[in-house]
């Protein structure tokens, strides 16, 4: 199988794709220099290199600022994505397409299912809809979505790498408690991907790390892990905020759980407690 991956060469799942590509498949193309503005230039790339699939590895990400550049986040997350589903169909290619929990908004308290209404409450998330449904109907029969949540990696900027810097400098940290979702290592996120392929999934799976926490949760996590790794050399205080005193341009879901056992059944495989991947994740940068 020949597949072309979009994305930054140094963002955290392009990079764990890279890691985790199984030996059957062949990496015929990574994008860091493809504009993904440019619709022509996107369909150039694809014909040229005719893949046998797409990873979407790519999307504007900056939640809070997307606020302020609506234009911008719907051109790469929609836009972009049509673009990539009309290219895809024209070479007979599979496109698999990473979303996100930031497509739904209030929830019962009951983890979101595949196919859970959504009403997005950020210009982010509205966007990433788009990309979904532009997708879906262009691309019905050979669409792959992968939808995941709080994804952190030992590669490029997260929030497990931002904890351990502010923890060092600072010593002390006040954390979101009141918004609620499960944390994702992006290399079993890859591996869900590769997975996605290889049994010729299609529609809209859920994959994220096995159960719940709140930002705070994670964060005492992060502190407790890294301290006995010898990541902290010394005790941090992390402090509980409420959403409202910690206020962001970009609303948040404040219960964004994704459920995951119709996910598992197509893909054959599970994915672990989320505490054991972030400590997996931790010695990777001991």
């Amino acid at each position: 199988m020949r597949v072309f991956i979009t994305g930054s060469d140094s963002g955290q799942l392009h990079s764990e794709l890279l890691r985790a590509h199984p030996k059957d498949i062949d990496i015929v193309g990574v994008s860091p220099r493809l504009d993904l503005y440019d619709g022509e230039a996107i369909s150039r790339t694809v014909r040229d290199l005719s893949p046998d699939a797409i990873v979407n590895a790519a999307a504007y990400t900056a939640v809070d600022k997307a606020e302020s550049e609506p234009g911008n986040a719907h051109a790469l997350n929609e836009l972009a994505v049509e673009s990539l589903a009309l290219a895809a169909r024209h070479c007979n290619a599979r496109l698999v397409h990473i979303s996100t929990d930031f497509i739904f908004g209030k929830s019962n308290g009951s983890p979101f299912a595949t196919n859970s209404p959504t009403d997005p409450v950020s210009v982010y998330g509205k966007s990433k809809l788009a990309g979904e449904q532009v997708l879906m109907k262009t691309l019905p029969e050979k669409a792959t979505i992968i939808r995941t949540a709080w994804v952190y990696s030992a590669y490029g900027n997260n929030f497990v790498k931002t904890m351990l810097r502010l923890m060092r400098e600072r010593g002390e940290v006040g954390v979101i408690a009141d918004q609620v979702g499960s944390p994702t290592w992006a290399y079993p996120l890859a591996q869900a991907v590769w997975r996605s392929l290889q049994v010729d999934a299609s529609g809209i799976l859920h994959w994220t790390g096995a159960g719940v926490a709140s930002w705070y949760d994670f964060a005492v996590a992060i502190a407790e892990e890294a301290t006995i790794l010898g990541l902290l050399d010394k005790p941090v205080i992390v402090n509980p905020l409420t959403t409202e005193q910690y206020p962001t341009p970009a609303s948040r879901p404040t219960y964004s759980v994704l459920e995951l056992q119709n996910s598992w059944q197509v893909l054959d495989m599970r994915s672990a407690q989320w505490r054991v991947d972030l400590r997996m994740m931790l010695k990777e940068l001991t």
